[in-house]
């Protein structure tokens, strides 16, 4: 019997990894618009608005959750008809992908850091203060908010480091940060002011305090568009 705990195989002997998940007749997976490689004959899928409840008002939490957040309106839905369903995916960006298990953990997610969950997770977006909001540049007055059980997928733009605190405090980049425990209280602001920030070139960063994980990537994909646009010919 369907239980919606996708099985999930992350190809780390590649470069660039690939993700096989394997669902069960009836099982159903949601992920990253644009991230399927492969599926089998069994496995369908379908584009869902990305909000709860029905009708307009579904419709309306979909659209208002774009505008406030950035999240995209839609959400892909794979549903295996088989037993044994197989759908492959791949992040937008070169990098790792990280499972993180759901229950007793819960994780506040970054944008772009989405690649799938299973059936039996859930997120919620929740509100941040007007400070954090301003600051984040990403994310805007929403912060995807991970509940229930089971398992979600996140992807980064290069490696991903662990970090554990311990009632303890870290300052980091905020384009750097992919996920942290809901647990963990955070402040998003510049560093040491405006005009030293504009000085060192750090900008935006985000300071967690308490217990629990924070997980960072390696790059910076603003950065690195940066790095890109140098050499892009200007239309004039």
């Amino acid at each position: 019997m369907s239980d919606n705990r996708m099985k999930y195989t992350i190809e780390k002997n590649m470069m660039f990894p690939i993700v096989e998940i394997e669902l069960e007749r009836g099982e159903r997976a949601y992920i990253q618009r644009g991230s399927m490689i492969y599926h089998s004959a069994g496995v369908s899928l379908s584009t869902r608005l990305n909000s709860r409840g029905s009708g307009l008002g579904k419709l309306a939490g979909a659209i208002g959750r774009s505008l406030t957040s950035g999240e995209s309106v839609w959400i892909t839905e794979a549903v295996s008809e088989s037993d044994h369903g197989i759908l492959a995916l791949a992040p937008n960006a070169p990098g790792e992908i990280i499972p993180l298990q759901l229950g007793q953990q819960q994780y506040r997610i970054n944008d772009g850091a989405f690649l799938a969950m299973d059936g039996s997770a859930g997120y919620t977006m929740q509100k941040q203060s007007v400070g954090r909001a301003l600051f984040a540049g990403s994310g805007g007055f929403f912060v995807m908010t991970t509940e229930g059980d089971g398992i979600i997928l996140c992807n980064s733009f290069g490696s991903i480091k662990r970090l554990e605190l311990n009632n303890q405090e870290v300052t980091i980049d905020n384009s750097h940060v992919v996920a942290w425990s809901a647990s963990l209280d955070y402040d998003i602001h510049m560093e040491n002011g405006f005009f030293q920030s504009i000085g060192t070139g750090e900008g935006i960063v985000n300071t967690f305090y308490g217990t629990g994980v924070v997980y960072v990537q390696s790059l910076n994909l603003q950065t690195f568009a940066g790095q890109i646009a140098r050499y892009i010919p200007s239309g004039d």
